[in-house]
């Protein structure tokens, strides 16, 4: 009766063995969507300019 349970309990440990790679290439899509989502947001007319605006008002000297 034990050998039983240790057997159905052995197939149960490994039928979870590829849930890690799953789970982490899950993780890597929706990074590289987040990156892909943040890459054309900074792209923008409107963010290249506020971004030069910054630069431009850190670099200039106080009169």
């Amino acid at each position: 009766m034990m050998h039983g349970f240790r057997v159905r309990l052995a197939g149960l440990v490994r039928a979870d063995e590829g849930m890690a790679t799953v789970e982490y290439a899950i993780g890597m899509i929706a990074a590289a969507g987040l990156a892909l989502l943040l890459v054309m947001v900074l792209r923008g007319d409107a963010v290249a300019s506020a971004l030069a605006g910054m630069v431009q008002r850190a670099l200039s000297l106080p009169t």
